[in-house]
């Protein structure tokens, strides 16, 4: 599993109300999810992001409250993965259980800047940021939940 994409910067503590914010939770439509995805926080967000971007952030990434609304629009957007220096734990295990890519990295979330072309191999935890030249590494998921996030989610991976 690969990902690449321009990356979108964002702080320490982007908390889920900021993600998706609360007056759009009354709907569980992915599209309309996304289209309100990080208004709060970046107005030209869902202008600029293309399928296949990259979030980067701080420390704490998604916390607040445990709401599942966060990473689908996160994805649903078209972002393909998140790296953070850390997460919030219920945000982690929400983004599993709907298939968001995501890699912890503490230095990676420090340097690497808005704009820049990232790589990332998730088999190895390779993150390449290709626009500096610099390397970093994050530590890969074990197979289950490659598989998990490969075949769309939990449920997908369930079913299958």
């Amino acid at each position: 599993m690969k990902a690449q994409g321009t990356v979108h910067k964002y702080n320490d503590n982007v908390d889920t109300d900021v993600i998706i914010p609360a007056r759009y939770l009354n709907t569980s439509d992915h599209k309309e999810l996304a289209s309100h995805c990080m208004e709060d926080i970046d107005k030209d967000f869902v202008k600029n992001v293309k399928q296949g971007d990259i979030i980067v952030a701080g420390m704490n990434f998604g916390c607040g409250s445990s709401r599942e609304h966060a990473p689908i629009a996160i994805k649903a957007s078209g972002i393909s993965c998140v790296i953070a220096g850390t997460f919030a734990r219920i945000f982690y295990r929400n983004a599993i259980n709907i298939g968001l890519a995501i890699l912890e990295c503490e230095e990676a979330a420090r340097e690497i800047q808005n704009g820049d072309e990232v790589a990332v191999d998730f088999d190895t935890g390779e993150i390449t940021d290709i626009t500096t030249g610099k390397s970093y590494h994050a530590e890969p998921f074990p197979e289950f939940i490659k598989d998990i996030i490969s075949k769309g989610g939990l449920l997908n991976s369930l079913k299958a």
